[in-house]
């Protein structure tokens, strides 16, 4: 965030009219990180300890723009007596909230405040310009890496036949060939299958600084194994890499119902019915397949709940003796 910030700074400090203004910019946990304004402002807001370093949350100071504006995640004006403290009376304070572009997480605060008799309609405007500008710096720096991302694989993809998708950490797609998924999947994990609309499952590769997510061919299947002998063991072989991990007696008796039930799947409301007896447990069956979709990855799909495509189960003890 510091370098998208630094350029509304620049803008900031090169108006001639910010002489009785006080742009702060503030974390997520209403810190103050920087500040830039006239050396006559900048000594008053010292008096307050508005400064670098100091928080100004709802919980330190009382109602403030900054503290407010977090815990609202929203734009906030206060004038003088709308302040919590009195020696803040004589000040305003105009906050706007800085998101992430990328994930809609807030980062902080963009803040202009000053003398609350210097107060001008337009400093609402001027704030949220800044968070304008800040969001969209963060959101061309992540495009500029998703640039180099897609350059860095580009070898790796002339050697490459069928549809293929690069994607960062966080599944942003730099390059996709062969299907149209969007700007974004899933994030990839490390020997976790991957469920990509249009491709299927897919076990992702790692790249540097991303994943190269291609569908597996025919003949190249997810290949699971369910082992109910003791503590439910699940085995997943995809190509060349394979893993074991232990899973819950629910999570094992959700995946023998599904592999029973073919393609076709089944509801939640089905799979209510199986589960506890009747189908008014949604609610859990839902939690249930989240938790069991985090743990596996694309191993299960939705809508209908069922075994993603290229996912071959083999269960070597019934679960029916639950």
């Amino acid at each position: 965030m510091r370098s998208a910030v630094q350029e509304f700074i620049q803008i900031f400090e090169a108006n001639p009219g910010a002489s009785h203004m006080l742009l702060v910019v503030a974390d997520a946990d209403g810190v103050i990180l920087w500040r830039a304004g006239a050396s006559p402002v900048r000594r008053r807001a010292d008096a307050l300890g508005f400064t670098e370093g100091a928080v100004w949350t709802e919980t330190q100071v009382g109602t403030n723009a900054i503290g407010t504006a977090l815990a609202e995640a929203a734009p906030v004006e206060l004038l003088s007596g709308e302040h919590f403290e009195q020696d803040q009376h004589a000040w305003y304070c105009t906050a706007c909230p800085v998101h992430d572009p990328r994930t809609g997480d807030l980062l902080g605060i963009v803040d202009i405040s000053g003398p609350a008799l210097t107060l001008h309609p337009a400093i609402g405007a001027l704030t949220e310009t800044g968070r304008r500008l800040v969001e969209a710096q963060i959101w061309r720096r992540h495009q500029e890496r998703l640039e180099r991302l897609r350059q860095s694989a580009a070898p790796l993809l002339a050697a490459t036949s069928g549809p293929a998708l690069v994607v960062d950490d966080h599944g942003w797609v730099a390059h996709s060939s062969g299907v149209a998924v969007g700007a974004r999947i899933a994030a990839p994990a490390a020997r976790q299958t991957l469920a990509v609309p249009g491709f299927g499952a897919c076990m992702p590769e790692r790249l540097p600084n991303g994943w190269l997510v291609r569908p597996f061919a025919r003949g190249r299947e997810v290949l699971l194994r369910l082992d109910l002998s003791n503590s439910p063991m699940l085995q997943v072989q995809a190509g060349d890499t394979g893993w074991r991990r232990l899973i819950t007696k629910r999570h094992a008796e959700i995946l023998a119902l599904l592999h029973r039930a073919g393609p076709a799947g089944m509801s939640a409301e089905a799979l209510s019915q199986a589960l506890f007896g009747d189908a008014g447990h949604l609610v859990s069956v839902r939690a249930e397949v989240s938790r069991l979709r985090r743990q596996l990855g694309g191993i299960v799909a939705t809508r209908p709940y069922r075994l993603a495509d290229g996912v071959r189960l083999t269960i070597t003890k019934d679960a029916g003796a639950w």
